[in-house]
């Protein structure tokens, strides 16, 4: 099978959980613990979140709200790959960091802040989770290869 890449076009993290994140320069994806100074950073099965550029496109098309990196509290959106046909198990170089996925989709608590604005939110249905093995950086640009 051959070796699937993408690239990132954002990377964001936010204070508190339920808001949605913002656009940084670059995250450090530390083991046992995600993104330090995020909200979701801590050593459980959902440090770190993925959704596709795909994803939100297809929205963006339904809908009349400006979607922003970071509108469905995604660390990482990238581009290239379908995040949530991967399985889980399934290991990931995201820049120079190594993770593994975790969690496909997720159950949405109805009181996000997209999910007011835009009335759907794809996270729940198409984001994906990593756990951080491997210690890096990721910034926008920087590919995301699925290691087989």
């Amino acid at each position: 099978m051959e070796t699937l890449h993408g690239k990132i076009k954002a990377v964001c993290i936010s204070g508190k959980k339920g808001e949605q994140k913002h656009a940084v320069e670059s995250i450090r994806l530390v083991p046992h613990l995600g993104i330090p100074g995020d909200a979701h950073a801590g050593d459980w099965h959902r440090m770190v979140s993925l959704l596709g550029q795909e994803s939100v496109d297809n929205l963006q098309e339904k809908i009349s709200v400006r979607l922003y990196p970071g509108a469905f509290a995604e660390n990482i959106l990238c581009e290239g790959i379908c995040l949530y046909k991967l399985p889980v198990g399934t290991k990931l170089k995201i820049g120079t960091a190594v993770c593994e996925v975790t969690q496909i989709g997720k159950e949405c608590h109805q009181d996000c802040a997209i999910r007011k604005q835009a009335g759907d939110c794809v996270m729940p249905r198409e984001g994906i989770f990593v756990s951080v093995s491997e210690e890096g950086e990721a910034k926008a640009g920087d590919t995301v290869e699925v290691i087989l």
